[in-house]
């Protein structure tokens, strides 16, 4: 325990705004350089004293981190927090934040993730679990209005070796529901780049009796963003898959919490196509899913109830709960980034899959590889079972958030402008949803959705068309024009 006469108090509402360190949509991020040892432990503090200590849970808190240069040092901060604070720290390393969660739960731990996700390697940031899962909105605002004590002094702290039983645990989940050797005669690959998950995949894999193949793995950190796939990694898929002849390609954003993968073509899919499919295969009846998500997610006709929320996790878990609470049916959210949420158990062919309430990219990448096996087809010939509905995403970087909502303000008050900024070939704006950014219907049936970004200084958009190209299109035509306005 720190004592009193070698501390000073902090206002962590007041570090926001001093440090710019705030709450985005999952966690808290900066830049590396404003992620001090006082911030870190200030933050992580505030989390086990205001939220993790209130609820009488104070024992233990499992740590792990994304593999970004900054992170072992960021992690060594909150530890050292965990340490004042009298808990039982277990550290689990470099590992996926979806396993360092799940593991957490198993032991009826608290958590704590120092992933930045899929943002630059500049900037980096902190996730909070509860034994229960990923932190509400409620619990963030308990942290912002927290005070706390913080050594004047901090000294650095060594991180402990790391406990491999939380990657051996998350490994299991999957071997126990899909079956060893269940995958056995599929050539898979994975694109490793700086995913926290390049190993644990190929563990898994393996188990499952698959043939891997390792490629493009690095050492300096790749910001994969899974909604905006970078140009070079659309042209290296294609690249690999008439070198190495697999029957998908598997990667990850930095942390693992959102999927990218392939066909045997090498052509990416879109992060809400892979959460729909992942829904049928595990037979969900009730899908949460962001405005920001394909609509397909209703066109098909495969779920029971569609319920939309705004952009984040949080958002959907607090959506999946109350659907747990109302009905006994299989309950699953997904969002854009295909990030994949499992909010109630699901029992397939004599097997369990426990629930794992918050983003994770394994589940839906492998549940694409069964649901290919199950209709007998190339994972490419997925996408013929659902309905003519494409989208694309893209983002205009260093484009702050004032900018943002003077653009917004003023597309919102003249919608001939937004008609012509937006979409000027898609005919007159039909209805307008601000429930997250500023999303608009046109006659034509196209959609395009602007948002600022919640992580970084950025300006993200959405096209929704009848055919890829139409999509693409008008997302590159959309985010042209507001350059010029």
């Amino acid at each position: 325990m720190i004592n009193k006469m070698t501390t000073k108090e902090i206002n962590i509402d007041a570090l926001m705004t001093a440090t710019g360190v705030r709450f985005g949509t999952s966690g808290i991020r900066g830049l590396v350089e404003s992620m001090s040892d006082e911030v870190c432990y200030a933050y992580t503090a505030a989390f086990l004293k205001s939220v993790v200590g209130s609820a009488g849970t104070l024992a233990k808190v499992v740590l792990g981190h994304d593999l970004r240069p900054s992170s072992p040092k960021i992690a060594a901060a909150c530890a050292a927090a965990a340490k004042d604070a009298g808990v039982q720290l277990i550290y689990a390393g470099a590992l996926p934040t979806p396993a360092l969660a799940y593991y957490a739960n198993y032991l009826g731990a608290a958590a704590i993730v120092v992933t930045g996700s899929h943002i630059p390697f500049d900037r980096n940031g902190i996730k909070f679990y509860t034994n229960n899962g990923e932190i509400s909105k409620s619990e963030e605002s308990l942290i912002q209005s927290s005070v706390i004590d913080v050594p004047i002094s901090l000294l650095s702290m060594r991180l402990p070796e790391a406990d491999v039983a939380a990657t051996a645990h998350y490994v299991k989940r999957y071997v126990d529901f899909f079956g060893k050797d269940s995958l056995k005669g599929l050539r898979v690959a994975i694109y490793e780049h700086s995913s926290v998950a390049r190993d644990v995949l190929h563990d898994i894999l393996e188990s499952l009796g698959v043939e891997v193949i390792k490629l493009g793995r690095t050492e300096d950190f790749v910001p994969i963003d899974t909604e905006a796939v970078r140009a070079e990694d659309i042209a290296q898929g294609s690249t690999w898959a008439k070198a190495y002849k697999f029957d998908a390609i598997f990667s990850t954003d930095g942390d693992a919490d959102r999927p990218l993968m392939g066909d045997e073509l090498g052509q990416w899919f879109r992060g809400d196509v892979v959460g729909i499919l992942c829904a049928k295969f595990l037979n969900a009846d009730v899908v949460i899913t962001p405005v920001s998500s394909n609509t397909l997610a209703e066109k098909t006709g495969w779920f029971s109830k569609v319920v939309r929320t705004r952009i984040g996790s949080p958002y959907v878990i607090s959506a999946m709960e109350r659907e747990i609470a109302d009905s006994s049916n299989v309950v699953a959210g997904f969002e854009a980034n295909g990030g994949f949420l499992l909010g109630t158990d699901v029992k397939r062919d004599g097997r369990v899959l426990s629930a794992l309430p918050t983003r994770d990219a394994v589940l839906p990448m492998l549940a694409l590889v069964g649901l290919s096996r199950d209709m007998g087809c190339k994972v490419s010939e997925l996408l013929k079972i659902l309905p003519s509905r494409f989208t694309a995403s893209n983002r205009l970087q260093n484009f702050s958030n004032e900018q943002s909502s003077v653009l917004l303000d003023s597309l919102n008050r003249n919608h001939q402008q937004a008609a012509h900024v937006m979409a000027p070939r898609s005919g007159d704006v039909v209805s307008i949803d601000l429930t997250d950014g500023f999303r608009v219907l046109f006659s034509n049936g196209d959609i395009v959705h602007l948002r600022p970004s919640g992580n970084a200084p950025e300006l993200r958009c959405y096209a929704e068309s009848d055919t890829q190209l139409k999509a693409q299109l008008l997302c590159d035509s959309c985010l042209e024009n507001i350059m010029i306005v």
